[in-house]
């Protein structure tokens, strides 16, 4: 009988995370019978019916759980935040005041906003399900000596799995026997090849996931052979267990900008509390107003003040520019999410399927007379050869025929190969390994057209000895045909005078991180019908091909682009660092490649890993946890964070990050599931609109700020300094209440279709600790809030001096108000003097201002308007000429400030 702690602890001793394995035994150094000993197993019979129903009592079901939340629960918990409590307050204040219908568009925004908050969180849960779905399979076993075909859930720790071409792998296991076999891992480490497995074990003592040739793990994929192993880990204790654990316990924490807009709001509630606090116990002291009319005074400077269109208006310029997202290929998923983009300052990627095509390419041919270079990227059947030899002929096209070589490996690329290309969905779709793809494609591009296979007998590859082989009739002769490890092959061939030529092309291939493939023939009798690995010898070496998962041309452009814009773009991969170095250097990622490993970060503690990560570029053979502490160490240094990928593997990282961005074809669902927004197309390129989007977002966000504040606060001054002035109030509560109505339908919304600024993309990214508003916007603030409260007053004051009744002063005052909103608009629009050739580059702002003067024309000359808002008809002079020419003096002020603040901020630069 086992003991009961044999088989609860040993499941973690594969984990990535080594330095929390109780037993420091790793896995892979194990032989058959320590593995068997360990696990109390039987490595030729399994467990007996009996064990195995017992383990299975004892340990659980092999299949992943996710904790419930009640959704209830899960959308109350969305109102939990200060932007939130202040709509709440406004929407109850304005309900107390009779203000019914902003009370109710308040209370829909805050409905509105909970219900986004909701579907992300959903979102996040279904993609825990997605994880759990994966390990959904059935699968032979052996138990008691038979072999049983048994559903994946009821495999327990010590069960004997046989794997078969085609089959899931539904647990992690360590191989006891491997014949050609062949796994498919990019799910988990995202190399684009399938892994050779091995039964033999390994005696290093620090392997990544990628590296562990005798070990297998759930949700993968067998792409050829078979093998048995012994189940090491089942449900939440397999590498895909540990994702899932890392994705549920990873906590979104609100974007920059929403961070940034609940500290503003906070600031906003509590200083527009003090102030009303403070005015109410300055008039019961002086006895200004009597209390119910002091009470109706504070009250309307509160609600005049709170900029409560705030919300709105920021959820609709998201909205707007989700929407141009969307037309460029961007599914944005969250709102924020828009302009978290515009903050990031590293772009994490990865490489396969997004900075690469995720198509295996010939890219360099080496014959033993001549090198050439492969035109052409991925499977497409565009492309020819290039000389790359001397200098004089280098670059220059050339007839691949006049190289008899050549012509046999082409030949010998298309008779070898089993991968079939179909075009399907405007893309080409690989049936095959991506190295025959690659060897497929070659022959393609040479000859234009598919090869016909004469096969008379077929050798598969096998890792004893490292080549395969195909007898076929070409042209009329009975051909053996060898494609192989290169080291392998040349000791089968004719070659042996030549090692130096050949040891330098190998070298020169591989650091160029390039896949070698050695391709030789050799004539036989037509007799031969049958292949014998032990009898083949002195082949001819038609020569070496390079093969490569080419970078995307688009992203080389893209990664120009972001540099530029002061991003750092980071490439994290489950690739041998080598290749990833190579991919990093074609693309130009950095001015120096620096590559890291992820059993080298391992080895580091997140204080270690915190200081050094910013030296790094490149992160080679990186896990999901890798990938996860990278991120959060950057986050650490105070990096906004964008992550980019497709695989499973990816979900941690993607949702741990400022920004999330999956890829939208090859992408998996789990990791769109994960990421805040998805790249419909799998174009990095799209990155780049992306971020000119969010800067651009975030611009229109900050004017609408901007422009809101001081407009709110003069209409607060208004009553503020009348009552310090002991006057009667210009401005009645429903004449404010119509401001802000007005406003809110209206102008604020102007900001929305103001075109990206001219060298958006030529700045840095945002600070986000630096917040929303800088001191010269605070004091454009100040002053712009009292020039126009400070003309309202003023005129309402000549006028009813001079004899006119208040409800024409109060109308002339009203518009004055309106008038100084118009005019400041047009200083606020962009950063270049008003009268210029950007005066009428936003039209709707002109369509937006006719509306709201149409609107004002209604509340001053419509009878059941002016007995509500204790308005008149009032002549053009008192009623627009004054108002105009108030706002031309706040544009002529504020146009003013805009030149000595570009003066400022260009000194301040220059110093």
């Amino acid at each position: 009988m086992i003991k009961d702690n044999v088989h609860r602890l040993t499941p973690t001793e594969e984990t990535t995370d080594d330095q929390a394995t109780p037993d420091p035994v790793k896995l892979w150094q194990l032989d058959e019978s320590a593995l068997a000993a360990k696990y109390h197993t039987n490595p030729q019979d399994g467990l007996s019916a009996a064990e195995a129903a017992d383990r299975l009592q004892h340990d659980g079901r092999n299949e992943l759980e996710t904790k419930r939340t009640s959704r209830f629960v899960q959308f109350i918990k969305q109102f939990n935040n200060s932007i939130i409590y202040i709509l709440a307050a406004a929407a109850i204040l304005t309900f107390f005041m009779h203000r019914y219908s902003d009370s109710i568009v308040i209370g829909l925004v805050i409905i509105a906003n909970a219900i986004i908050g909701y579907v992300q969180e959903r979102q996040a849960g279904n993609a825990l399900e997605r994880i759990r779905e994966m390990l959904i399979s059935k699968n032979f076993v052996i138990r008691d000596g038979q072999k049983l075909e048994i559903d994946a859930r009821d495999l327990v720790v010590g069960d004997l799995v046989n794997l078969e071409a085609g089959d899931a792998v539904p647990a992690d296991m360590r191989l006891i026997s491997a014949d050609n076999f062949n796994v498919q891992e990019s799910v988990l480490t995202g190399e684009t090849n399938a892994v050779e497995k091995q039964e033999e074990p390994m005696p290093a003592d620090q392997l990544a996931l990628a590296d562990r040739k005798n070990m297998v793990y759930a949700s993968t994929a067998v792409t050829s052979g078979s093998a048995f192993g012994i189940v090491t880990a089942t449900a939440e204790n397999t590498e895909i267990g540990h994702i899932q654990q890392s994705v549920s316990e990873v906590k979104q924490t609100s974007t920059p900008l929403m961070r940034n807009l609940n500290s503003l709001g906070l600031w906003l509630s509590v200083a527009i509390v003090i102030a009303a606090v403070l005015l109410f116990l300055l008039g019961m002291v002086t006895n200004i107003y009597s209390l119910p009319t002091l009470l109706i005074a504070v009250i309307t400077m509160v609600v005049g003040s709170m900029p409560e269109g705030l919300p709105a208006s920021t959820s609709v310029v998201l909205a707007m520019g989700t929407r141009q997202m969307t037309k460029k290929n961007v599914i944005v998923k969250s709102l924020p999410a828009v302009e978290t983009l515009g903050a990031v300052d590293i772009v994490n990627t990865d490489k396969t399927g997004t900075l690469t095509k995720n198509e295996m390419t010939v890219t360099k041919v080496i014959t033993p007379a001549n090198t050439f270079d492969v035109t052409g990227v991925g499977y497409d059947d565009n492309g020819g050869v290039n000389f790359d030899g001397a200098l004089k002929l280098r670059g220059k096209t050339v007839d691949w025929h006049a190289d008899p070589n050549m012509e046999w490996l082409v030949n010998i690329a298309g008779q070898t190969t089993d991968a079939q290309l179909h075009f399907e969905n405007n893309r080409w779709e690989l049936t095959g390994e991506p190295t025959d793809g690659a060897l497929t494609t070659l022959y393609r591009k040479m000859t234009g057209h598919d090869p016909e296979v004469a096969e008379v007998d077929s050798l598969p590859f096998d890792s004893a000895f490292r080549f395969s082989a195909r007898l076929a009739d070409l042209d009329g002769q009975r051909l053996l045909m060898v494609k192989g490890s290169p080291a392998t092959v040349l000791r089968l061939t004719n070659q042996a005078d030549q090692p130096a030529y050949w040891e330098r092309a190998m070298a020169n291939l591989t650091a160029d991180g390039l896949r070698v493939v050695a391709l030789a023939y050799q004539v036989v009798p037509k007799t031969v019908t049958e292949i014998d690995a032990q009898q083949i010898g002195g082949l001819n070496l038609a020569g070496l091909v390079g093969i490569i998962d080419p970078p995307r041309e688009e992203a080389a452009n893209a990664i120009a682009e972001l540099r530029q814009a002061g991003v750092q773009v980071k490439m994290i991969t489950g690739d041998h660092p080598d290749t990833a170095m190579a991919i990093a250097n074609k693309l130009n990622l950095a001015p120096h490649v620096n590559a890291i490993t992820g059993p080298e970060i391992d080895a580091m503690d997140d204080t270690e890993l915190k200081a050094k990560i910013d030296d790094y570029n490149v992160f080679a053979r990186a896990t999901p946890d890798n990938k996860l502490r990278i991120v959060r160490a950057q986050q650490a240094n105070d990096h906004v964070v964008s992550m980019t990928g497709d695989g499973v593997n990816d979900a941690p990282a993607l949702k741990q990050a400022d920004i999330g961005v999956a890829m939208g074809i090859k992408g998996t669902e789990v990791a769109k599931e994960s990421a805040d927004m998805v790249l419909a197309d799998d174009d990095f390129a799209d990155i780049v609109a992306a971020v000119r989007e969010g800067r651009h977002v975030f611009d229109n966000i900050r004017k609408t700020i901007r422009f809101l504040l001081p407009t709110s606060f003069a209409e607060g001054l208004v009553v503020i300094i009348s009552i310090l002035m002991g006057h009667d109030l210009p401005l009645y509560p429903t004449q404010l209440l119509w401001i802000n109505m007005v406003s809110a339908l209206t102008i604020q919304f102007a900001f929305i279709f103001e075109p990206p600024e001219a060298g958006i993309m030529a700045r840095g990214p945002r600070n986000v600790k630096a917040g929303l508003l800088n001191k010269l916007d605070s004091f454009e603030i100040i002053y712009v809030s009292l020039l126009i409260s400070g003309l309202g007053i003023f005129a309402y004051d000549y006028l009813t001096a001079i004899g006119l009744p208040n409800v024409i002063g109060s109308t002339m005052s009203l518009n004055i108000i309106i008038f100084g909103k118009i005019f400041y608009l047009f200083n606020l629009r962009n950063d270049h003097p008003v009268i210029s050739k950007y005066f009428f580059q936003n039209k709707m702002a002109f369509y937006i201002i006719a509306i709201l003067i149409v609107l004002q024309l209604g509340i001053i000359y419509l009878p059941f308007m002016q007995s509500v808002f204790h308005t008149t008809s009032i002549n053009f002079w008192y009623g627009w000429g004054i108002p105009i020419i108030c706002g031309i003096i706040v544009l002529i002020v504020t146009e003013i400030g805009k030149f000595l603040r570009f003066r400022f901020s260009r000194d301040e630069v220059l110093n």
